[in-house]
């Protein structure tokens, strides 16, 4: 079995199946940050296809696009994770305020 084959026949189809079960917990994800969780393995995911495409058809210069993508899914996250802590730390000083008011 030679690469192609084993790209075609095993990768795809589990990258397939995971693209699915992905998209599912993106749409039935109960919190924000499920979905971005998601989002981000989607984003990786079509990384991953990008370089088996970059593979089997010889094309290097898609492996610069994946690369950036993936540059561009980190500052996504890492974005997210931010604006999650700022919001989290807000809502604490509320609490605070308010148990303080209360005493």
């Amino acid at each position: 079995m030679i690469i192609e084959e084993y790209l075609y026949y095993i990768i795809l189809p589990i990258l397939a199946v995971s693209v699915l079960l992905v998209f599912c917990r993106f749409v039935m994800g109960p919190s924000i940050a499920d979905r971005v969780v998601a989002l981000d393995l989607l984003i990786t995911i079509g990384i991953t296809l990008i370089a088996i495409y970059s593979i089997v058809y010889d094309q290097s210069t898609f492996l610069d696009i994946a690369m950036i993508l993936g540059l561009i899914a980190f500052l996504s996250t890492v974005a997210f994770s931010y604006y999650l802590e700022k919001r989290n730390r807000k809502k604490r000083e509320k609490q605070q305020r308010e148990e303080q008011q209360d005493e």
